[in-house]
């Protein structure tokens, strides 16, 4: 299951008469409200969910609220309605002026611009996700939308950026850097985004190595990773999964679940989550000294 599941079921019309969503809407209850789950026999319409037992409504649809019907997504090679360009600046610290980027972005012409002061390190940062929210909003009404940045660094660098890449190119969202190493417009569907992607698959699959031998080597020096009774390398690799999502430690702890001990079946506290990213990070920083 993956963040954008939602977008391809939508991408269809519901075919169960009770519901008959239009394509672009959740579903819905005989009550009139969102439901919280899609209709399996929407979902099973994407050949990758077919065998999926149950597909959930993200909170960005607000299940159980008065359903609306939202605009129906562009049809493939449709001409654009329209084209909007939606800016975003960052700097590391309070310290650091934005002015020459929110000057670039004014003379780009952007409609809005996100801004914040913010280090790169951050899990989540508010207007980025702001601004790639409206972008796919107004993506989905038909307008062509593009993020506009002053430099890729910006935005993240390695595994990050590739991953906000991904989320871009599943909705359709163009990207333009005004300065730097890629300077230049980018469409969701080109080479840029395709080398991204890849760059996103190698340096996980790096760190997960990397992570793997860092730990075995610090079980030969009897050191534990997280608490003994509560965490594990399943938790490990779906709270570094959740993080590279820029979910808060909150909600990465509300979606693990304790599979052993005496609290089997509850979530770790974000404490507990906090400790096990530190450790892990704190192994693959040393581990990564040691392979230099």
């Amino acid at each position: 299951m993956s963040d954008d599941d939602f977008r391809r079921v939508e991408a269809h019309d519901c075919p169960m008469t009770s519901c008959s969503a239009p394509a672009g809407s959740p579903c819905r209850t005989g009550k009139g409200k969102v439901a919280v789950q899609y209709h399996t026999a929407r979902f099973r319409l994407v050949p990758s969910l077919a065998k999926t037992l149950s597909v959930a409504t993200p909170p960005v649809r607000k299940p159980g609220s008065l359903w609306v019907e939202l605009p129906r997504p562009p049809a493939a090679g449709a001409e654009p309605a329209g084209r909007m360009r939606i800016g975003y600046a960052r700097a590391s610290t309070v310290r650091q002026s934005l002015d020459t980027q929110l000057d670039a972005l004014k003379a780009a012409r952007v409609a809005r611009v996100f801004a914040e002061k913010i280090s790169t390190r951050a899990v989540v940062r508010p207007e980025l996700e702001r601004a790639v929210a409206l972008a796919a909003e107004m993506r989905a009404s038909g307008l062509a939308v593009t993020l506009v940045v002053h430099e890729h660094k910006r935005l993240g660098r390695g595994i990050e950026l590739a991953a906000l890449a991904e989320q871009l190119r599943a909705a359709d969202i163009g990207l333009e850097f005004l300065s730097g190493e890629l300077q230049g417009s980018y469409d969701p569907t080109g080479i840029v985004f395709t080398v991204l992607a890849a760059l996103s698959g190698m340096e996980r699959e790096y760190i997960r190595d990397r992570t793997l031998e860092g730990h075995e080597s610090a079980r030969t020096r009897g050191k534990t990773i997280g608490g003994a009774t509560v965490t594990d390398e399943a938790m490990l690799s779906m709270a570094l999964h959740l993080r590279g999502q820029n979910l808060s430690l909150r909600d990465i702890a509300a979606r693990l679940v304790i599979t052993r001990g005496k609290k089997k079946g509850q979530h770790p506290s974000p404490a507990t989550v906090l400790r096990m990213l530190r450790e892990h990070d704190e192994i693959a920083r040393a581990s990564a000294v040691q392979g230099s």
